[in-house]
Parts: structure tokens; C-alpha cells; sequence
């Protein structure tokens, strides 16, 4: 049984890394076609990115497949394979939830990391991606990656969803991760500007929180944002990136760790 659940948990994590490569690949080789150069000098930073993420994807893997495993050996958790066995409406509510719970979590514990001793343990590894690219999703210190870990496999226990409704959870949450990094916006205006976008999170909101160390703590909306007053509205990525370039023409800086220090408290 052991040795069944450390297969399961391998299998999770190299379909994680896997599933992390061609995702940020591909929007890599989209930023590369859309907008050359945007990258440039950052080889050296996209190379730690793409370390430090295989590195998560391995912890994502571990309690995903040990959930795995228990749900088809055991029958833990409430995923459900018969369309029919909630009420068709059902489906897309549970996605919003999951989504909902999953953005809840991720705003409370990133605010979390953003106390300073936290923020100079674990979170500066992700802040020291400036600005962020494609690559960037994962590129968690592995304190960061397990809080991220086990938020998806704890909700399949408390909250029923269809085994296709969790794998568009979990192609949402992918997508998300790496868009929000990317650098430049590939969403509509209207998903990013307007009605919409005020409650919406795309890489013009993210990119402000990689500006200013602190506010846009969000995922996917910027409810609690609104709500607790830390919504800092979208960024500037022409600025960003012309930052990015002076620093690396005037020798960088101390890393994400060194420049936070300077800021004192982080909200």
C-alpha cells in the first residue's frame, strides 16, 4: 500500500511538472511572438523560476496523489464521476465555489507572507522575479508551495464536484497562475478595465502587487481586496520593465529580500 501511494504521489508531481512546462511554455513562446524582447537579460532569472517551480510542482504532487489514490482505492473524498448525481445547476455553482474557497485561501495566506519575517523566509524567492515572467507561477520557496498545496486536496473532502469540473478548477487555476505573471496582458480590456475587470484578476492587477510588495493579494477575484481595502488598482508594465532594465544595467540590488527590507512592515 506504501509503495502504491509513493506512485501515486510520483505520477501527481511529473504530471504537475510536467503540465507547469508546456503551460509557461507555451505563453513563454507567446510572449516572445506577441512582444520580442520583453524578456531579455532575464535568462539567468527564468532559469531559477523554472527551478524553484519543479521543486514545487514535486510538493503539489504529494498530497495530490496520496488524494488520488484514496479516492479511487478507498473512495475518500466527495468527487463524483455520474453527471447526475447533483442537479445539473450544480455544476458550474461548484466551480464558483472552489474557485471562491481556493481565492479566499490564497488572499489570507499571501497577506500572511507578507509579514516581514515570513516575507525574508519563504515569500522573497517568488518577489525576486522583477518583473515576473511566464515561468514565474510556481517559483515558490517550499514553505509557499505547500500552502498551496493543499488547498484543492482539503476541498474535495468538504465540497462535492464532478471529476471534469475539478480538472476545469484545476486548468483555471494553471492558467491563471501563469497569465498573472506574464508580463504584458492577454485578456481583453474589458476582463481588466471597466465593470468587469474591477472584480476580476489579471496580470494588470497582479503586476501592481510585484510593483508595490504589498496590496493585490488575490487570485482570481479581487473581492477580498475591495473588502479589506488592499486593492491598489492594476500596474504599468512599460514602467515595470523599464525598472527591470535599469536595475539590471546598474548591477540589480540586493534581490526582492534586500529591497523589502527597505520598506519596512509589508501589509
Amino acid at each position: 500500500m506504501l509503495l502504491a501511494i509513493l506512485a501515486s504521489a510520483l505520477a501527481m508531481s511529473l504530471i504537475v511538472g510536467v503540465r507547469y512546462l508546456i503551460v509557461s511554455g507555451a505563453f513563454a513562446a507567446a510572449t516572445h511572438a506577441k512582444h520580442p524582447g520583453l524578456y531579455a537579460g532575464l535568462s539567468a532569472q527564468m532559469r531559477r523560476e523554472v527551478a524553484w517551480s519543479l521543486a514545487s510542482a514535486l510538493i503539489y504532487g504529494v498530497p495530490a496523489g496520496v488524494v488520488a489514490w484514496g479516492w479511487k482505492t478507498l473512495g475518500w473524498t466527495q468527487i463524483y464521476a455520474d453527471i447526475h448525481a447533483f442537479p445539473l445547476w450544480y455544476a458550474p455553482v461548484s466551480v464558483l465555489l472552489y474557485l471562491f474557497a481556493h481565492d479566499t485561501w490564497f488572499y489570507w495566506t499571501h497577506r500572511w507572507m507578507h509579514q516581514p519575517r515570513i516575507f525574508k523566509l519563504a515569500h522573497a524567492v517568488h518577489h525576486d522575479s522583477r518583473p515576473p515572467t511566464a515561468w514565474a507561477a510556481m517559483a515558490f520557496h517550499p514553505i509557499e508551495a505547500i500552502t498551496g498545496a493543499v488547498i484543492i486536496p482539503l476541498l474535495v473532502f468538504l465540497i462535492p464536484i464532478h471529476i471534469a469540473c475539478l480538472g476545469l478548477v484545476l486548468a483555471i487555476m494553471t492558467v491563471m497562475g501563469v497569465t498573472n505573471h506574464m508580463g504584458w496582458e492577454v485578456f481583453p480590456r474589458f476582463m481588466w478595465k471597466g465593470p468587469v475587470g474591477a472584480w476580476l484578476i489579471t496580470a494588470s492587477h497582479h503586476q501592481r502587487h510585484h510593483d508595490l510588495y504589498r496590496g493585490n493579494y488575490g487570485l482570481y477575484f479581487r473581492f477580498w481586496d475591495r473588502l479589506c481595502g488592499t486593492d491598489k488598482g492594476v500596474g504599468d508594465f512599460v514602467k515595470a520593465h523599464a525598472q527591470a532594465r535599469v536595475r539590471r544595467g546598474g548591477g540589480g540590488g540586493g534581490g526582492a529580500g534586500a529591497d523589502a527590507a527597505g520598506r519596512g512592515r509589508h501589509e
